[in-house]
């Protein structure tokens, strides 16, 4: 069976725009734990568009903040780009379910664990990260911010089949150098997890790619859900996660929903396990708990589903709790996935 997943380097434009969203938020908890944020960016050119919702005692600094995200991503003329941002207060409607600890959405949100990597994440969705960490370590002169890498992986060959890099560059590189460079970052990759170099690797297959970033695409915040989570090996609730504080269930109830899972398999309870965790409005219980584990569980999936009611708080305020997640710094979640990076209160 061969499956593909895919990840995007922080100086992809909707990367770009993730970061910015979630430095603005890890500013105003930094200032007041009990900031209510909910923030969205778009990039074009060097032009950069915030948007939301802010409730704090902080006002933060949207101009700074974006230019030093641009900054560190290594952006070209990162101070050459202009902000506008349009912030409101919170919707009072919205606060008021908020405010007794209730759910700030509706929605149903996804937590994946797999003991097919030490990360307990999927095989390909970690050896395209680990591609582009081993890119931007290397720090190339020949080499820009953007970049997709894609695995196909062969799990009935135990293989890698195919890797796909695609990476900015400077004009005067020679092709022959970013294959090299590349080629080097698909084979740390692989050796991370004593894989194959044998693969078919494709890189660049246009041949050319100079122009990036939001000069050759517009960036928007949270376009990205699947690099964010489990590159396609497991289903999504379909909310975003960047520029969001943690009583939006969005991210605080995937980020429980992951723990779960990762706890799960952890114990030995299964070799895979999908929890799906689902909230109404206003509601501090999630209406719904289910537990999937794809026919390799050892404890019947309905016992699981009612451990995972029992022995964890469920409630927005009890996740908060529990995850710590007004201490969370999410500048470090929003490029490179959420989940699988061991610090991170969710993966211990």
């Amino acid at each position: 069976m061969l499956f593909t997943s895919e990840q995007v380097s922080g100086g992809h434009p909707d990367k770009i725009c993730d970061q910015i969203a979630d430095a603005v938020l890890t500013d105003c908890l930094c200032h007041d734990p009990e900031s209510r944020v909910a923030v969205e960016c778009l990039a074009k050119e060097n032009i950069i568009v915030l948007a939301g919702e802010i409730t704090s005692e902080h006002v933060p600094d949207t101009d700074a903040l974006a230019h030093a995200v641009l900054r560190k991503i290594g952006v070209p003329e990162a101070d050459s780009y202009a902000t506008a941002a349009f912030i409101t207060n919170q919707s009072r409607d919205i606060a008021l379910g908020v405010d007794e600890g209730g759910a700030g959405d509706q929605g149903m949100m996804v937590g994946y664990a797999t003991d097919e990597t030490p990360e307990l994440m999927p095989l390909p969705f970690m050896l395209a990260t680990r591609a582009l960490l081993a890119l931007q370590e290397m720090n190339s002169p020949l080499l820009l911010p953007d970049a997709k890498a894609q695995v196909t992986y062969d799990y009935d060959a135990g293989r890698i089949d195919t890797f796909l890099i695609s990476t900015q560059h400077r004009a005067d590189a020679h092709p022959r150098q970013i294959e090299e460079t590349v080629r080097n970052a698909m084979e740390q990759a692989a050796a991370a997890y004593c894989l194959n170099t044998d693969f078919k690797a494709l890189v660049n297959p246009t041949g050319r790619f100079v122009l990036g970033g939001s000069f050759a695409d517009t960036g928007v915040t949270g376009r990205k859900i699947m690099c964010d989570t489990y590159g396609g090996a497991a289903h999504h609730g379909g909310g975003a996660f960047s520029g969001k504080d943690p009583t939006k269930v969005d991210c605080s109830a995937a980020y429980m929903a992951r723990k779960i899972a990762r706890d799960f398999v952890r114990y030995g309870y299964a070799r895979r396990c999908e929890i799906q965790l689902a909230y109404a409005i206003g509601m501090k219980e999630p209406v719904s708990v289910n537990v999937n584990c794809f026919g390799t569980a050892s404890v019947p999936e309905i016992q699981l589903a009612r451990m995972a009611r029992r022995q964890y708080d469920l409630t927005p305020a009890g996740i908060i709790s529990m995850l710590d997640l007004q201490a969370v710094d999410y500048t470090e979640t929003s490029a490179y996935g959420h989940f699988g990076k061991p610090w991170f209160p969710w993966e211990k």
